[in-house]
């Protein structure tokens, strides 16, 4: 094996052909620690998940601020989901074929950009805008554990993609308490100035710090593959998340859905017949990925549950006899803990992976939230309760957030990494979706009505948590037929090691 990252006598993929610019190529010879890179990459998906609970504090207070209708104001969330979900599997094509750091950057950049719209928009549609583009950015993450496969030894890979995989739970669990400090203080632009900094911070810590990517797959970018994807999953998503407000049989809701199927099933047929596919539907459909991603559902679905119930358990009023009066900041400070142990426990959950496997750290994070909701479901009217079962759930979630990306990267070629990290992500958010839209649904649907106000009853919490518990177990099923061992593409890491 060369030694050095550059020679292409080998003539294998990823080496540099001229792609690289003069000032690339001298950073080459700089040598950056492993720690540096994996906490420079840990902090962007910080950031970038901070995006996603930025505004949930000021949920209630945005029809007023934007001068719109309770229903338009909704879009400011659905946005930024649809974006994410979008852009992360495409900008991981576009990391595969021209650099990972790059478009990283490129993602930072929008995420800037969207940052100063928000912070300086009043009405609705600039807001949307910015908010479209804060989304966008949620792909740092699955391009940054990409980023370590290119270039950590693979002594350091397996704690490092543990970490990086953790940021997109802990980012949100312990922004939400700095958010709700702003929001209730302060003018609520702050916030996305605060937003503005920390993007500045981690475009520029990514650009002195994170190595250039010389792993590239070539080829040509399939613009078709990537419009009908997006048609396709924003025609679902749209539909589930917005069903419950639209109705179920209306015919928007309907039209859009069949629509994503269609063009979905439609793009999958054109994907397998185009060489430059946006997604190697052959390799997604292996054994190992294909399982991983439907386990990978289930754990988003579950994550999901503990953003959309325990808020509204903790926050409603104690007149019911079911909610627990804290205040929004109270009610962040006690999900943090959530946050707080999936980042603590990242490199025990990477030492199990590498002593036991990937998949047996899954099964056991599945295994932990099964456990954690089925004691929700019967122990939830004391805010100690909440705060253990969460800080269960994070325990959980730790250990299957680090196996997801080390089980894909062990079966895809390196230069579809981002790619297929990005699809991952995919499903992660369809669970989170489809968690938004049902638990809305149930605590909804079963309600009394106190100081003039519709609060869940313990019945809409217990069925909740119920049916979290078996949507975990059915994950943990599902993991248990991931094959122990693939081969395929076992060393995940990709950087020359020189040997002697």
């Amino acid at each position: 094996m060369p030694d050095d990252p550059l020679d292409d006598s080998d003539g294998s993929p990823g080496v540099d052909d001229g792609s690289l610019t003069p000032a690339e190529r001298r950073r080459l010879t700089r040598t950056t620690s492993d720690r540096a890179i994996t906490t420079t990459l840990a902090l962007t998906g910080l950031i970038a998940a901070f995006m996603q609970t930025l505004v949930t504090p000021i949920i209630p207070q945005l029809p007023t601020l934007l001068h719109a209708s309770s229903t338009d104001a909704t879009w400011v969330l659905t946005s930024t989901l649809l974006a994410a979900a979008i852009s992360t599997p495409i900008s991981g094509r576009l990391g595969d074929m021209y650099g990972k750091r790059r478009i990283v950057m490129v993602l930072l950049a929008c995420m800037i950009v969207g940052s100063v719209v928000c912070a300086l928009s009043t009405t609705l549609i600039p807001m949307i805008v910015g908010r479209v583009l804060q989304g966008v950015a949620l792909g740092v993450i699955a391009l940054g554990i990409s980023i370590l496969r290119d270039v950590l030894h693979p002594k350091s890979l397996g704690a490092a993609v543990a970490l990086v995989s953790a940021t997109l739970g802990v980012g949100g669990a312990v922004g939400l308490p700095i958010a709700a400090v702003i929001a209730q203080n302060f003018d609520y632009h702050y916030l996305f100035w605060l937003a503005t900094a920390l993007s500045i911070l981690a475009l520029v810590l990514v650009a002195r710090i994170v190595p250039v990517s010389t792993l590239r797959s070539g080829g040509r970018f399939d613009f078709v593959g990537a419009v009908g994807f997006a048609i396709g999953l924003v025609g679902i998503l749209l539909a589930i998340s917005k069903g419950s407000e639209w109705g179920w049989t209306s015919p928007i809701t309907l039209l859009l859905f069949i629509l994503g199927i269609v063009v979905l099933v439609a793009w999958g047929f054109f994907e397998l017949r185009t060489t430059d596919a946006l997604i190697d539907l052959r390799v997604a459909t292996r054994r190992p990925v294909l399982l991983t991603n439907l386990a990978s559902i289930s754990i988003g679905f579950t994550f999901f549950v503990t953003t959309a119930a325990f808020p509204v358990l903790l926050e409603a009023p104690t007149s019911t006899g079911v909610g627990l009066g804290q205040p929004l900041l109270l009610a962040s400070l006690c999900l943090m803990p959530l946050g707080l142990v999936m980042f603590f426990m990242s490199p025990v959950a990477a030492r199990l992976s590498n002593a036991r496997g990937p998949r047996t750290s899954l099964i056991l994070g599945g295994i932990i939230i099964a456990v954690a909701f089925g004691v929700a479901v019967v122990l939830h009217s004391e805010v100690w309760h909440v705060i253990l079962i969460s800080t269960i759930v994070g325990f959980g979630v730790g250990f299957a957030y680090a196996a997801m990306p080390t089980l894909i990267m062990h079966s895809v070629p390196p230069t579809e990494t981002a790619a297929a990290n990005g699809l991952n992500s995919v499903m992660r958010t369809l669970g989170s979706t489809l968690a938004a839209t049902i638990v809305g649904l149930i605590l909804a649907s079963r309600v009394v009505v106190a100081d003039g106000r519709a609060i869940p009853t313990d019945a809409a919490f217990q069925l909740v948590f119920a049916l979290a518990t078996a949507v975990v177990i059915a994950g943990v099923v599902t993991a248990f037929f991931i094959p122990r061992r693939d081969t395929a593409y076992g060393n995940t890491a990709s950087i020359p090691i020189q040997r002697g």
